[in-house]
């Protein structure tokens, strides 16, 4: 029981689903926990299981040298912490709410004028993945705050650094989930295509978590080229793939499937092939989406 009184204090503000998700994690691994929420009943099961209610946003942020928010957006993080900023001095503020690049950076600046440590965070899971060691956290913020409290933050899952930039965990929680939507859609339009001719998803699905694999390691090739400018079509070339992505449009025209998604790939493939590009590598089209 000593390791309630052996780990680093702590504080959430905001207990929705997600906040008191951290909040719990936080209480399991044994981190005395101060809470607050502008509903004080949702703080009822947390203080339950031994959390300390605040009654106020100022009596919260004083109880811990970690402060933790997780709230609707970014203008409600101001207007709770703009009151408190005197209080916040010399602590670390940790904002786990959604937001953009730019309203994480403002408040990293605001955060500084303050005297505030500033981490801006993105999580990469649900409420239920809280806790886990495979959850992604990402992070960006004051040079060294991740490290002065990486053993408390990694109760909630792995802490990824991307570095001093607040406004990163933002823009790349933005291209994750973009990324994860594109996944979705192509795996539901395959799905549909394999489900015309009788085939479960669940026979076809771990077929294509296998391809996956194989596909993360093109990526991880093609992220090279990318960074180089300079795309090498020893794999795979463009013009070939145009030429292949036919047989998926036919298939889907034969079975009455939506054939938008391969559609928006055939016309970016085709315009790298009319500029001269068709020996490159698929890599290539991320200048169709640079807008170039």
């Amino acid at each position: 029981m000593n390791s309630h009184h052996t780990e680093a204090g702590v504080t959430v503000l905001g207990l929705g689903r997600m906040g008191s998700a951290l909040a719990a994690a936080f209480l399991a691994a044994g981190h005395p926990t101060t809470v607050w929420n502008r509903t004080p009943a949702r703080a009822d099961e947390l203080a339950a299981a031994g959390a300390v209610r605040a009654e106020t946003v100022a009596e919260a942020v004083t109880a811990s040298d970690l402060v933790v928010v997780c709230v609707l957006d970014q203008p409600a993080v101001t207007a709770l912490l703009d009151p408190v900023a005197g209080s916040l001095a010399g602590r670390t503020l940790v904002n786990l709410t959604s937001g953009s690049p730019e309203q994480a950076r403002a408040m990293a600046a605001w955060a500084a004028g303050h005297s505030v440590a500033y981490l801006d965070g993105g999580i990469m899971t649900t409420p239920d993945g809280v806790g886990l060691p495979t959850s992604m956290f990402l992070y960006g913020g004051s040079p060294g705050a991740l490290a002065a409290h990486h053993k408390t933050l990694s109760v909630l899952g792995d802490p990824v650094d991307l570095g001093d930039d607040a406004g990163l965990a933002s823009l790349y929680d933005a291209g994750l989930l973009g990324l994860m939507w594109s996944v979705f859609g192509g795996w539901l339009h395959a799905t549909a295509l394999a489900g015309a001719d009788g085939v479960a998803a669940s026979a076809f699905t771990p077929v294509a978590v296998r391809w996956l694999t194989t596909v993360s390691g093109f990526m991880e090739r093609y992220a090279g080229q990318i960074d180089a400018g300079h795309y090498p079509g020893d794999d795979a070339t463009i013009d070939v793939q145009l030429a292949a992505i036919e047989h998926l449009l036919h298939a889907g025209r034969e079975r009455g499937i939506d054939g938008r998604l391969p559609e928006l790939h055939r016309e970016l493939m085709a315009k790298a092939v009319a500029e001269g590009n068709g020996g490159d590598s698929y890599a290539r089209l991320v200048d169709a989406f640079r807008g170039r």
